[in-house]
C-alpha cells in the first residue's frame, strides 16, 4: 500500500514537472521560475468564486453522495423515475394565441412526436383563459403533466383548470389514481416581483396552494422562478441562493396559514436555467437539490425535501446574430440540465431572441429543432438511462459541493437582512447581481470570454435584422446585446449608404507574417460589423500604400505585420499612411512597440486581445459616422 502511494506521489511529480515545462516555454521562462505547483496558473475562477483546476484526481475525491431517491437528494429526488423515458421534454404553448383550436392541434401533433409535458401561456395577450378546456381537449393528464403560464390571470386560469378537472372526473375520464393527474398552477409572485412580470399577490398564491393541497390530484401551485435571477445576469450560486430564500419565504406564508411543513413543501417546484457550460449545468441542478434538501432537514422535514427541477434553456445565452449558433449552446444546455437530474426541461426555440419569421424559418420548424433536440439526447444517445451519470467524477463532485456552498453562503445573506423580500427591497440581491453582470459584460468585452458569431468569427455577411428586431423580453440580460448594438449601427450604416463601415488594413511584408494580425484585426472588427479592405501585402517604401489608400477610400488604417516587421517598417509606415490622408492610425500589436516612438511616426492607438472591444469598437463606429455627416 505504501509503495502504491509512493508510485502515486512520484507519477504525480513527474506530471508537474512536464507541465512546468510546457508552460515555461510557452511563457519563455525557466521552468524555475513557475514555483511548486506550476498547475496553479492555469487554474480558472467562475463568478461564483469557485476554483476550477485544469485536472482532478484522487486527490480531490469526496464522500461518495447517497443514491438517488435518499437525503440530500444530490443525486436526483425520485429513485423511480423510468429510465426507458427519461426527464420530461417540455414545449410551451399558447403564447400570443388566441384560436384555442389551434393550439390544441399543436398540442396533440407536439404529443404524437416527443413531447411529453406541456406549458401553456394563458391571460392576456396569450391563449384567453376562457379557452382552456378546448386547448386542452385530448389531452391526457395523468400522461402529460401541465404547467400554466398565466401572470396575474393565474387565479382566473386556476379555477378553470380545476373546474376542467372536476368535469373529467365526473364524467368518468378513466383515471383510477387521480394522483397520477399533475398540474403546476405556476403562480410565482416573489420571483416575479424582482423580474417585474404580472403575477398574483402572495396572500392569492397561499389561497390557491390551499386549494391545490386539497385535492385528489398532484396539483402544485407555486413555481420558485430562478430564470429570474438568472435573465438579470446572476451568476449560478446566485440563481439558486435567491431562489432557495424566495422557496423560504414561501414556506412561511403557507405554514402560517395552517399547511404543514410536509404539504408546504409538496406545493414548491423550482425552475432554473440551464447554459452551454454543460459542468456548471450538471452541478447546479445537483447542488440546487442540496440545499433545498439542507432547508427542509432544518424545517424538520428531510424526507420531503427533495427538489422538483424544471430546466429552461437560458434566454440570456441566445444570439440573435448568427442565430443557428444557438442550436449548439441549447443542446448542451439540455444535456447538462438532463444529465444533472432535472425533472424536465424546456429547450428554447433557437430563433427566441429574434422577431417572428426573421431568421427565415417557420414558428413550427423552430419549435421541431427545440424538441428534437431533447429527444436525440433521450432516444439515440440515451442519456436518460442511467441516473445521476455525473456521480463519482471528481470534478462534478468538488463543483457539486462549491457551488452549494457558495449558494447557501448567499442565502444567508439574504436571511440575515430579513428574508427575501426585505433583501429585494433593501437591494442586497439586485446590487449583487448587478455586479455579476458588470463582471460578465466586462469579460465578454473584452473577448475573454467567447460568444461564438458575435464576439468571435462573425457572420459580417449576415442579412441585416428587420429594424423592429427585439430582444427576447425587457427583463433579459442577454450576453451578445452590447455586440448586436453596433451590429444594429452597422445595419443603419448599410441602409443609408449602401456599404458597411469600412477600415483599411496595411499589411506588411509577405501573408506568412501579416497573416496572424491581420485575420485578428478583421475578425475584431467585424464583431463591431465593420469591413476590413485587405488590399494584400504593402511596402513602407515602395509607394503602394498610398495607392491602396487612395483606391480604398477610407479614413482609419490598422497596420499589421510582425514585432520584427514592425522595427523595421513601422513607424515609416505610419507616416506614409497619414500621408495618403488617413487620419487615424491603429497598430495590430502592444504599445510596447512603438516605445520611444512620437509625432506622426507614432500611431493612434493599439488594438490587442486584451482591450475593451466594445469600446474601441463604439469608437471606430462614432469616427466613421463623423467622416459621413
Amino acid at each position: 500500500m505504501r509503495r502504491g502511494v509512493t508510485d502515486a506521489a512520484h507519477a504525480y511529480s513527474e506530471w508537474q514537472q512536464a507541465v512546468a515545462g510546457v508552460l515555461a516555454k510557452s511563457r519563455r521562462v525557466d521552468a524555475s521560475e513557475l514555483g511548486p505547483e506550476p498547475q496553479k496558473l492555469l487554474e480558472t475562477t467562475t463568478y461564483d468564486g469557485v476554483t476550477i483546476s485544469p485536472l482532478y484526481t484522487g486527490r480531490d475525491e469526496r464522500p461518495e453522495p447517497p443514491l438517488p431517491g435518499v437525503f440530500p437528494f444530490v443525486r436526483g429526488a425520485d429513485a423511480n423515475r423510468d429510465v426507458n423515458s427519461g426527464w420530461l421534454v417540455n414545449a410551451q404553448f399558447g403564447q400570443g394565441a388566441v384560436d384555442a383550436s389551434a393550439v390544441n392541434r399543436t398540442i396533440l401533433d407536439s404529443l404524437e412526436n416527443g413531447v411529453s409535458a406541456l406549458q401553456l401561456s394563458v391571460g392576456g395577450e396569450n391563449l384567453p383563459t376562457a379557452s382552456l378546456a378546448v386547448a386542452l381537449e385530448g389531452v391526457l393528464l395523468d400522461l402529460a403533466p401541465l404547467t400554466l403560464d398565466a401572470g396575474a390571470d393565474a387565479e382566473t386560469a386556476s379555477e378553470q383548470i380545476l373546474a376542467l378537472l372536476d368535469t373529467r372526473a365526473a364524467a368518468g375520464d378513466g383515471v383510477a389514481d387521480r394522483a397520477q393527474v399533475r398540474v403546476g398552477l405556476g403562480v410565482a409572485p416573489l420571483t416575479s416581483a424582482f423580474s417585474g412580470a404580472a403575477d398574483v399577490e402572495l396572500a392569492q398564491a397561499v389561497a390557491l396552494a390551499e386549494t391545490a393541497a386539497g385535492r385528489e390530484e398532484s396539483i402544485r401551485a407555486i413555481t420558485v422562478d430562478g430564470t429570474a435571477f438568472h435573465n438579470a445576469g446572476a451568476s449560478d450560486a446566485e440563481e439558486l441562493g435567491a431562489a432557495v430564500a424566495a422557496g423560504v419565504e414561501y414556506l412561511r406564508a403557507l405554514t402560517n396559514a395552517g399547511l404543514s411543513i410536509s404539504v408546504a413543501l409538496g406545493q414548491l417546484e423550482f425552475r432554473l436555467a440551464a447554459t452551454d457550460d454543460q459542468f456548471q449545468t450538471i452541478a447546479k441542478f445537483r447542488a440546487g437539490r442540496q440545499v433545498w434538501a439542507r432547508v427542509a432537514q432544518v424545517c424538520g422535514a428531510s424526507e420531503f425535501g427533495g427538489a422538483v427541477q424544471h430546466a429552461v434553456t437560458s434566454a440570456a445565452m441566445m444570439a440573435q446574430r448568427d442565430p443557428w449558433v444557438n442550436m449548439l449552446r441549447t443542446t448542451l444546455a439540455a444535456f447538462g440540465a438532463g444529465v444533472g437530474g432535472a425533472d424536465s426541461v424546456t429547450v428554447l426555440p433557437f430563433d427566441v431572441a429574434l422577431p417572428a419569421g426573421a431568421a427565415g424559418v417557420s414558428k413550427s420548424f423552430s419549435a421541431r429543432i427545440a424538441r428534437n433536440t431533447q429527444l436525440l439526447l433521450l432516444e439515440e444517445s440515451h442519456l436518460g438511462r442511467v441516473l445521476d451519470p455525473g456521480a463519482g467524477s471528481w470534478y462534478v463532485e468538488d463543483l457539486t459541493e462549491e457551488i452549494a456552498a457558495k449558494a447557501w453562503e448567499f442565502f444567508q445573506q439574504i436571511e440575515a437582512v430579513g428574508g427575501y423580500s426585505a433583501a429585494l427591497g433593501s437591494g442586497v440581491i439586485g446590487d449583487r447581481i448587478a455586479a455579476t453582470k458588470a463582471a460578465r459584460d466586462s469579460d465578454i468585452a473584452h473577448r475573454r470570454t467567447t460568444v461564438t458569431g458575435v464576439n468571435e468569427f462573425p457572420n459580417l455577411a449576415e442579412a441585416p435584422l428587420p429594424t423592429e428586431a427585439i430582444e427576447s423580453g425587457a427583463t433579459v440580460a442577454r450576453y451578445a446585446a452590447a455586440f448586436e448594438a453596433l451590429r444594429d449601427r452597422s445595419d443603419a450604416f448599410l441602409a443609408a449608404n449602401g456599404a458597411r463601415p469600412q477600415v483599411f488594413l496595411a499589411p506588411l511584408g509577405p501573408v506568412a507574417e501579416h497573416n496572424g494580425r491581420s485575420t485578428f484585426a478583421a475578425n475584431l472588427l467585424a464583431s463591431g460589423g465593420i469591413e476590413a479592405l485587405n488590399p494584400g501585402p504593402l511596402d513602407a517604401g515602395n509607394g503602394s500604400i498610398a495607392a491602396a489608400v487612395k483606391e480604398s477610400g477610407a479614413r482609419i488604417a490598422v497596420l499589421c505585420g510582425t514585432d520584427k516587421r514592425y522595427a523595421e517598417q513601422g513607424a515609416a509606415a505610419v507616416a506614409a499612411l497619414r500621408e495618403a490622408g488617413i487620419e487615424q492610425v491603429l497598430l495590430a500589436g502592444p504599445e510596447k512597440i512603438f516605445a520611444g516612438v512620437e509625432g506622426a511616426e507614432r500611431p493612434d492607438g493599439f488594438l490587442t486581445a486584451r482591450i475593451d472591444a466594445v469600446a474601441a469598437l463604439t469608437a471606430l463606429l462614432d469616427a466613421i459616422d463623423g467622416d459621413n455627416e
